[in-house]
This record gives C-alpha cells, structure tokens and sequence, in this order.
C-alpha cells in the first residue's frame, strides 16, 4: 500500500513543479477565465515568461487580466477582443495574431492557440499557449519585400526596353513626341507630380524648358521657364557647374531645408509647390547640354537608388537626342549649299510644291526671281575661284539680308540664284528685286587688294501668269530662267519681268 501510494504522488506535480515545467516550454502557457457576461477576466494560470517578456506578474494576472490587455497594439485591440468573444460564443478554438509590447524590443507579433471549455457557472475557460512570431513575420515582410523589388525592377526594365525600342524606331521629326511620351511614362512609373527637360544656353548662364509632364491639377512651368538668367541663382549656378564638371546628380530632399545660401531658389520652388526633386544631367557628344528632372509636390521617400535609375533615363534621353541632333545635321547639310550656305535644290523644290498647292487652293500669289552675277567667269579666270568662291559668299549675304524673311532664297547652281517671294503682288517683286540690283552695284567688293566691280542681272516670273495651263515648279523656273537671259542679252545690271526690261 505505502509504495502504491508513493508511486501515485511521484507522479503527480504540484503548482511550483509545474511552473518550472512550464518555464521550459517557449512561449507563455495559460488558462484564461471570462466571466458568463464578459466583464470580468483574469488568468488562473500563466508561466513566468510573462514577466520575462512583458514585465507583467504573474500573481496579479491570477486575479484580473487587464494588464495583458493594456500592452496589446492599439491596432489589434478590437481584433483580440472580438475574436475571444466568438470562441467563447460557439466554444471553437481560440486562435489569433496580434502584437504585444516587450520589455525590450518593443512590440512584436505574437500567436496565441488554446481551447474553450464551458464552466457549470456559465463563465469559460481557456487551455493554451502563445509564443513569439516575429522572426516569422520578419521573414514574411522580407519575402514580400524582394517580391515588390522584383516587380518593381522587372517593371523598370520593361519601361526602359520599350521606350528604348521606341526611340530605336523614331521617325524623322518625332523626337520631341516621344520625349512628351517618355516624360508621361516615367512619371506614372515613379508617381512623381511633374517630369521636364531644360535646355542650356552655350554659355552655361541661361536654361530653357523644352518639355514637361505635370499630373492633373499641377500647374505647368513651362512657359514662365523661357530662357532664365540662372546667374541670379547662386546656389544653383553652383548645382550646374558641378553637373557640368562632375556630372553630378541634384538632389533636393527637402525644399524647406535648403541652405541660407539658396534663399531665392527656395522662395521660387516654394512658390511653384515643389516639396523635393531631382534633376539628372543630359550630355550630348561628351558635353552637358541641360538637364531631365522631376518634381514632388509633397513629402515622400526616395528609393536609395532613385539617382541610378533617373541616370538610365537621362542616358536613354541623351542619346535619343544625339540621334535627332545628328540627324537635324545630316538634313541640313543635305538642303544647305556647303559655300554659301543657302539653301539647295532638294529644299527649293519642296518648298514650290507647296506654294503652288496653296496657290491653287486659296489662290495665294508669289513669284520667282533668278538672278545671275555679271561676268562671273571673267572674275575666275582673272583672279582665281577663290576670288569667285568670296563673290557667291558675299553676294549671298546680302541676298539674305535684303530679302523677307519669309522669302526662300537658294543657291541654284554656279552663280545663279533664285529667290522665291511669297504672297505678294507684281509691283511689289519689282521693287524687291530692284533693290537687290542696287545694292550689289553699290556694294564694295574688295579680295586680295583688288577691287572687283559686281552687278547682278534678274527675270522674274509671277504664279498669276501661268492661268491656263498646268503649272509645275519647272514651268515657273523655266520662264524666270528665259526673263533672266533677256536681261543678259539687254545689257544686264537689269531685271527682266512681266512687264519688260526694267534699269534703275
């Protein structure tokens, strides 16, 4: 009898054997009592590591429960409350997740399992245990956290790729229809209130916005940013110098924190709503010519690399406009005159189509003047082409300034010239020829020591005098080409038109 006796105490535990058994265990072991109304609550039972971990003791939770409660997130509150009531109501599992405050690391998620069990009383009573989850939400948070990184990433390149295929494909004349795209997509892509190209002036001292993005409701800059003097800005010549020298990015975290030294860029960002912005430099041909940058109009946080990426852009931006500058070039050496610089035949004839489909429209007037230098050929064989080279050089110059300049002026080829005078009548080409003659025969013309006496001769034909027949720009040249060899033949230093042979 004694030692069945002995054997039935040895295996049973008495309250500080089980709390050391329960100190074991990781996590908080519980019972949890709530009254038959609710209003009253205290834990029968809980382990030590409730001290440890939130400073409460143990004895005072044996009476009332309001302490765990009390440390319980203010976000999670209602939660744990409302979740114990259904366990009580329907006898389920209690199972939920809420954050408590720590001793020393402040709040961390903790998850709590028990079962409810019905008194006789009406009251219940929960078996269980809750136990720290941070690592887990921790990991949680990383795993979600390299997902949106990746999205985000995959989502930049695919920016990147299309709106680099785009400016691969760029038509001729498009460019600044896609920098308008580029602007707008970017934006969306980093939620920004505004996105915007400036250009610089050679001298560093001027910048102009040639584009801009601005999100609805945003007021636009671009027609208050027109060539600005920046050298009344300090600070920011300062900013542009070392975009210049360094190909430094600009950053401006806080608008309302810049230094007592940009007190008037502060004033004017102020002004235009700017909270932050970056702006990235854009370098064509090794030199920087103005800059991309965007704008926040409240405070946000910036990626750490939102530098680096805005850098990509302005790389993909610099080089879509090297491609448009060069090309810009290749047409202009394509329609210009390499010695004089007028424009050629390849612009000129264009450029007839044109005034003849509008002539035959509304019923527009201009008319041609080809002119030819007198004697020409006698000048290069006496003194040299070079000597023939400074003629068509000098005389084109003073083509262009004593022309409209709406007028097209043209080298057509050798020493003839054709001028086309838009929207006007007969007399008045007249006179606008006229004074071109006399000018030239006025002007000196001096090369090498030597003084070379130049005239000009001119036939003139007007669009109105083709009715009739069908008019091409080779019939309107064709009757300027024989007016001029009429004022060759009458004596030149004349002009030859509608009317006949007319000498100032």
């Amino acid at each position: 009898m004694a030692s069945k006796s002995n054997g039935r105490q040895g295996t049973e535990l008495s309250a500080p054997s089980f709390q050391k058994l329960a100190s074991g265990v990781p996590g908080v072991l519980f019972t949890f009592w709530q009254s038959a109304d609710g209003k009253r609550h205290r834990y029968p039972f809980v382990s030590e590591q409730v001290r440890t971990l939130f400073g409460a003791d143990p004895a005072q939770l044996n009476e009332n429960a309001d302490a765990v409660f009390l440390i319980i997130h203010p976000d999670d509150a209602a939660g744990v409350e409302s979740s114990i009531l259904e366990s009580a109501q329907t006898l389920t599992p209690w199972c939920y997740r809420a954050r408590l405050k720590t001793i020393d690391k402040g709040y961390q998620w903790f998850e709590a399992h028990s079962v409810p069990e019905r008194q006789a009383d009406g009251s219940t009573l929960w078996y269980g245990q809750f136990h720290n989850i941070q690592h887990y939400k921790d990991l949680e948070q990383t795993l979600r956290d390299s997902e949106a990184e990746f999205q985000f990433q995959a989502g930049f390149q695919k920016l990147i790729a299309r709106l680099s295929t785009e400016f691969i494909n760029l038509g001729f004349g498009t460019i600044d229809e896609c920098i308008d795209e580029l602007l707008t997509s970017i934006s969306h892509f980093f939620r920004v209130d505004r996105a915007y190209l400036y250009h610089f002036s050679e001298d560093y001292c001027r910048m102009t916005n040639t584009h801009e993005w601005c999100a609805p409701g945003v007021e636009s800059l671009i027609e208050s940013q027109q060539d600005v003097p920046i050298d009344q800005f300090q600070w920011w010549h300062r900013q542009i110098q070392n975009m210049v020298d360094l190909n430094q990015v600009v950053f401006i975290e806080d608008v309302d924190g810049l230094p007592a030294g940009a007190a008037p860029e502060r004033a004017m960002l102020q002004d235009q709503g700017v909270s932050s912005m970056f702006c990235v430099p854009i370098r064509i041909r090794g030199r920087v010519t103005g800059f991309f940058g965007v704008d926040s109009l409240s405070k946000r946080i910036w990626r750490t690399d939102q530098a680096d990426l805005l850098i990509i852009v302005s790389g993909l931006l610099s080089g879509a406009l090297e491609r448009s500058r060069l090309e810009q070039e290749l047409l202009r050496q394509s329609i210009r005159d390499p010695l004089t610089g007028l424009h050629n035949r390849r612009y000129l004839m264009p450029r007839l189509d044109e005034l003849l489909a509008r002539s035959n429209r509304v019923g527009e007037r201009f008319a041609l003047a080809m002119f030819d230098i007198d004697y020409f050929k006698q000048i290069n064989d006496n003194l040299g082409h070079l000597a023939g080279d400074y003629i068509l050089q000098r005389f084109s110059e003073l083509l262009m300034r004593h022309t409209r300049t709406t007028d097209v002026v043209s080298r057509f080829g050798g020493e003839e010239f054709l001028v086309v005078f838009a929207a006007v009548e007969s007399n008045e080409v007249r006179a606008l020829v006229d004074r071109v003659l006399e000018v030239v025969r006025k002007e000196t013309f001096i090369y090498d020591g030597h003084s070379i006496p130049v005239t000009v001769s001119a036939g003139v034909a007007g669009v109105e005098e083709l009715t009739g027949k069908p008019v091409t720009p080779h019939v309107l040249i064709d009757y300027a080409d024989r007016r001029l060899y009429q004022a060759k033949q009458g004596g030149r230093d004349c002009l030859v038109d509608a009317s006949g042979l007319s000498r100032i």
